[in-house]
């Protein structure tokens, strides 16, 4: 299935995309998508009322699409996670996860507007496949216990200031949590319609210039792994969303380094999870 919000900012309403491709409301079911709703099995649920046929058909055209999963907890992410993308900044291969975290508020939708923050000269893309956990996961007993604790997957945009992250700070958190830096979904396509998170292709594009086409079979660390990894230092909640790094091909490793201006436009995409469209503007 495929789990989505639609409408405007602070007002969505939890609809669900079918395989018959109609969408269905399911505000009868719960109130939003997000940790409450995954916890108490809120996919099987769904899954129910569909096959039941009790779920009331939504007209989704029209009506803005939110991020996929209300509220997160938490953001958690994976820097340095494709040897082609560690390559091309320049640093090494790491031997365990980079991890840094993300101001769950710069969660937005997938066709919402970015802001470009002020005082920014290197505002530059990532394509990441997001992981969405679906059940409290506490000191798991080895990567093969992660997919147990998946909901499922969405796209991810980890925008990110190469300044703020790099220059300012030791930390990398100033460059990644600026506002709207977070585009998500469109959908969180349940970890049944994804059979392997290892062999799902991400593409990106600014302006129509093709810039990032990777697969997550380059990962240095998959997801089984890093889900596992986590969770011997934090607990991950159900909602929590983790990023899992991006291919090469970000304006950081380029050549001419072509950070993002106000006006530009990026488009992006992983197999089976759908695309997102943002234009940038000035904060």
């Amino acid at each position: 299935m495929k789990l989505l919000r639609l409408g405007a900012p602070g007002s969505e309403r939890p609809a669900v995309l079918a395989d018959d491709g109609r969408t269905y409301d399911l505000t009868g079911l719960t109130r939003d998508i997000d940790g409450p709703f995954l916890a108490a099995n809120g996919v099987d649920r769904v899954r129910t009322a569909l096959q039941a046929g009790t779920l009331p058909a939504l007209v989704p055209e029209g009506l803005r699409v939110g991020a996929p999963v209300a509220r997160p907890g938490k953001v958690v992410c994976v820097g340095l996670n494709y040897r082609d993308h560690a390559a091309e900044t320049g640093a090494p291969v790491p031997e365990r996860p980079v991890v840094f975290m993300k101001d769950p508020g710069t969660v937005v939708g997938p066709h919402d507007t970015v802001l470009v923050p002020r005082g920014s000269g290197k505002t530059d893309w990532e394509v990441e496949l997001a992981v969405v956990i679906g059940r409290r996961a506490r000191y798991l007993d080895g990567p093969g216990d992660a997919a147990g604790v998946v909901a499922g997957y969405a796209v991810s945009n980890d925008v990110s200031e190469r300044a703020f992250q790099l220059e300012l700070s030791p930390q990398w958190d100033l460059g990644k949590s600026c506002e709207t830096f977070n585009p998500l979904g469109p959908w969180l396509v349940t970890a049944d319609e994804v059979p392997d998170a290892q062999a799902l292709g991400l593409r990106l594009s600014v302006n129509g210039v093709p810039r990032q086409n990777g697969t997550t079979k380059n990962m240095i660390f998959s997801v089984a792994h890093i889900v596992w990894y986590l969770s011997q230092y934090m607990v991950l909640e159900p909602g929590d969303v983790i990023n899992t790094g991006t291919p090469a091909g970000v304006a950081l490793g380029l050549p001419d380094t072509p950070y993002l201006r106000a006006g530009d436009t990026v488009e992006l995409e992983i197999d089976g999870l759908g695309s997102q469209r943002q234009i940038f503007e000035d904060a």
